[in-house]
């Protein structure tokens, strides 16, 4: 019998970064997100020995022990081997993982990870988690076990799916699903564009970077992030009442505080593509996630999309198509 997992990536829209100690354990934080059918797959084959195989289709990465002891951190899949370990999963598996996302692409990609493998995983034991749970073990993963700085967002968005308003008053986390109407999210699906401009990133040493100026009391770092955590608030407020062009000045003015954190959060490369949307008839825009490369995403004019997407290609990004999605993460068992 095979067991199966997916998890969808994630479209941060506001308050990113709001999430990351120690603003979100002194401040609290909000953000604004939405999940996409843009998944991580996982597959586990149980072994009747003990060894373990695991196979990265992203990273084009093969390994294999004898047992769950031989699983050491060591900077291949370690990811994957921190679910395991941290599970207490001792048999022997073959697992089989691929993402739909580019890695570095600031879609929280390496959380659908961590949340289809924990998913996955907990199909073996007799003690369910919940999403919320799954959520919280995944963070565990990343910042406990390997020490990879970040926020929270990234997890409960893929764990639950759908268009959320999350809020985080270190420890606890509080999620509200919007209830936003057909119409507003198709029209949001119409006017949007999404770009992955090729360049990946390491978010955990902008993210470091960050926060330590936020220690130091940096008035400039300090007011954009309690700007970020206004923007997720009024977002939620353009979506629930279907104002998208409000919606889209948001989108821009979260841009415009990001790149007061951080000069990488930008760069010359990105700053063209967004003088290139803007001429061709965007009206707000934001790079996702802690930015440096990876994907934006750009809300347009109607019917100037078609626009957008044609001349940011001739500028050679890649147009990701997208739907939003609800169902969040998925677990099934398939025969052999």
């Amino acid at each position: 019998m095979k067991i199966r997992a997916r998890a969808p990536i994630r479209l941060d829209f506001g308050g990113g970064w709001t999430d990351v100690p120690p603003f979100s354990e002194k401040e609290g934080g909000a953000v604004l997100n939405a999940t996409i059918n843009r998944y991580t797959y996982a597959t586990l084959i149980p072994r009747k020995d003990e060894h373990i195989r695991i196979i990265s289709a992203d990273f084009d990465t093969f390994l294999e022990v004898h047992d769950f002891k031989q699983l050491e951190y060591d900077g291949n899949l370690d990811l994957i081997k921190a679910g395991i370990k941290v599970l207490g999963i001792k048999q022997g598996m073959d697992l089989y993982v691929r993402c739909d996302a580019p890695p570095g692409s600031g879609t929280g990609s390496s959380s659908s990870i961590s949340v289809a493998l924990i998913g996955l995983l907990n199909c073996l034991q007799k003690e369910k988690l919940s999403p919320h749970e799954i959520a919280k073990l995944g963070r565990v993963l990343e910042l406990q076990e390997l020490h990879i700085a970040g926020g929270k967002q990234d997890y409960y968005a893929s764990a639950l799916g759908g268009i959320n308003y999350i809020e985080f008053e270190d420890p606890a986390v509080s999620n509200s699903r919007l209830n936003i109407r057909p119409d507003v999210i198709s029209e949001m699906e119409k006017h949007m564009v999404l770009c992955y401009t090729g360049k990946s990133r390491l978010s955990g040493n902008i993210i470091s970077t960050v926060m330590k100026a936020y220690e130091r009391g940096e008035k400039k770092t300090t007011q954009a992030l309690f700007a970020l955590k206004r923007i997720a608030h009024e977002m939620k407020s353009a979506l629930l009442t279907g104002d998208l062009k409000w919606f889209a000045s948001l989108l821009d003015e979260n841009w415009q505080n990001q790149k007061k954190l951080d000069a990488s959060t930008s760069s010359a490369q990105i700053d063209s593509l967004f003088k290139t949307a803007y001429k061709n008839g965007a009206i707000g825009g934001k790079a996702l996630g802690a930015g440096g490369g990876g994907c934006l995403i750009f809300y347009c004019e109607d019917n100037r999309e078609h626009d957008v997407r044609k001349a940011l290609q001739k500028k050679g990004v890649q147009i990701i198509d997208f739907n939003f999605e609800f169902q969040g993460l998925f677990t099934w068992a398939q025969p052999e």
